[in-house]
């Protein structure tokens, strides 16, 4: 490839609220942007999140044809690489038809126990103390589900893929994916960032055949190149390259320059995540796998909060209306008021705390959390509920944070933040507060597109490797210091009351989902 700084690479992002399509150049500016909003699921019945991967495709048409619309010269692209949503996964037939809507990582269906483990690996499991952790997996797993409901899909099944596979196979007719998009329930392992050995027991655990899978390929190798059909339909110019790259969170990682494990990276999605990329495989919370990175052989030390920040957005659709309104009437961004707000109410939110355990899990939290605030008082308004959310994300990543320092034997001094919620510059300087650590904001919030171009770039022979692609595309717009006087007292409620709070209401959550039968166990 040669190496003209005036090409330009194609990223497609698909999360959870939408696709976008973004033209990046080899100095990580975006040229041109679009951007689709979509209906994140649909539920047939409570608790199933699904959606028509059809739906996916043709949103992601049209987001394309808008950005040709801006007139985009297509022949300066190079490459396209796509990101996606993790653990969204479906069966597909041979002519690449999805038989089924895709299940999304925010299902909650449950297979049936099924112990198909021999006695061998159920009494190892036992001794290891990994049986509830074994059980949540095969009960989660949406193959396992669909062989025991849907029988008759599940013996049409050409292969599973996930959406990034999907799309790889639709723009090039390849059926392979990324090692770097593999998180969810398939036979993978994670140690080897590979399907896992044949007699392995997620074989056993897992109702899928070594033929359901598809190739998988590292970050920055070759998938296949764009051929006639997707050509025409995609706008996208017939035989550029397709590169592969990793699932959203990994390339936020890379995208906001979080290469070595004393940079953390905060990601301020749907899911709100702290991470750290290592080399070494190493578990921060016992039997949860580190995930694989956007940077081959290295790993994702990562600790999560389900559905995190859509505790923010939660808020604004609840109680933001008036600032909605008025953003909009002074031609501003919603966020500058909602920063307004936060800044109105001082650290620490007047003692009212937040445990931001909306969705439950297999260990910390486990199955019976519930969300919590407490130390309300007259004086509390709205302000501070917005603050106490911010506070206690912030809390909780730490938290997650001290897990990956602890078992990795590692030390973070400095974090990058990512995602549609670093926009605020109040959240970022609550978290910099919190950690009592530097955070710094690159020069875009969109980095997981960023990091998929930069592994595109990569691929394509623009850079030699992740540091020099980082070094090149990966530029700092800000960077936030903590405040003595809120580190200090923002470490005592951590130490003081936080890190209490969660075995002090366990019990009360227990007796909850007893009277009440939420969340179903």
């Amino acid at each position: 490839m040669p190496s003209s700084r005036s090409d330009w690479i194609l990223a497609i992002d698909n999360g959870t609220q939408s696709v976008r399509a973004l033209v990046i150049d080899l100095e990580g500016q975006i040229i041109a942007k679009s951007q689709v909003k979509l209906t994140p699921y649909f539920s047939r019945q409570p608790g199933w999140c699904e959606q028509d991967p059809s739906y996916y495709w043709q949103s992601l048409v049209d987001c394309l044809q808008h950005l040709w619309k801006q007139g985009v010269d297509r022949s300066r692209i190079k490459g396209v690489s796509v990101t996606t949503q993790r653990g969204t996964i479906f069966p597909i037939d041979e002519n690449l038809n999805a038989l089924r809507p895709a299940i999304l990582w925010l299902d909650q269906r449950k297979a049936h126990r099924q112990h198909r483990l021999n006695l061998l690996w159920q009494s190892l499991f036992k001794v290891a103390g990994a049986s509830k952790t074994i059980d949540a997996l095969l009960q989660k797993a949406q193959p396992n589900w669909i062989f025991q409901f849907e029988r008759d899909i599940w013996d049409k099944t050409h292969k599973f893929v996930y959406l990034s596979g999907f799309f790889h196979a639709k723009l090039t007719g390849e059926l392979s994916d990324s090692i770097g998009s593999q998180v969810g329930y398939l036979p993978f392992d994670y140690q080897k960032q590979d399907w896992a050995a044949p007699f392995a027991w997620q074989w056993q655990a897992l109702n899928v055949k070594k033929g359901h899978l598809v190739n998988l390929l590292q970050p920055t190798e070759t998938v296949g190149v764009i051929h006639a059909k997707a050509a025409e339909e995609t706008g996208i110019p017939q035989g550029l390259p397709v590169i592969a790259s990793a699932a959203d969170k990994a390339c936020e990682v890379l995208g906001s320059g979080a290469l070595e494990e004393h940079i953390g990276c905060l990601s301020f999605g749907t899911t709100a995540t702290i991470n750290v990329t290592t080399p070494r495989y190493f578990e921060a919370i016992r039997f949860m796998p580190p995930f694989p990175a956007a940077i081959p052989q290295h790993y994702c030390a990562e600790v999560m909060l389900y559905r995190g920040f859509w505790m923010v957005s939660w808020f604004k659709e609840q109680f933001g209306l008036y600032e909605a309104i008025q953003a909009k009437a002074q031609g501003l961004e919603a966020e500058m008021l909602f920063d307004e707000l936060v800044n109105a109410v001082p650290a620490g939110s007047m003692g009212l705390m937040l445990q931001p355990y909306w969705g439950a899990g297999v260990k910390k939290p486990g199955p019976e959390a519930k969300g919590a605030v407490i130390g309300f008082g007259d004086v509390h308004t709205r302000a501070h509920l917005y603050r106490a959310i911010l506070e206690g994300l912030a809390f909780g990543l730490k938290e997650g944070l001290s897990n990956i320092e602890k078992k990795g034997k590692l030390k973070v001094n400095a974090l990058r933040v990512s995602g549609g919620g670093s926009q605020s510059s109040a959240a970022v300087q609550i978290a910099a507060d919190i950690f009592g650590l530097p955070v710094t904001r690159p020069h875009t919030y969109e980095t997981s597109g960023l990091g998929a171009a930069m592994n595109t770039a990569i691929g394509l022979g623009y850079y030699s490797d992740h540091q020099s692609a980082i070094q090149s595309m990966v530029h700092a717009r800000d960077t936030f210091t903590p405040q003595p006087n809120n580190e200090q007292l923002y470490q005592a409620l951590y130490e003081e009351v936080y890190l209490k709070m969660y075995t002090r209401l366990k019990p009360i959550y227990q007796k909850i989902q007893e009277i009440t039968g939420y969340p179903e166990v």
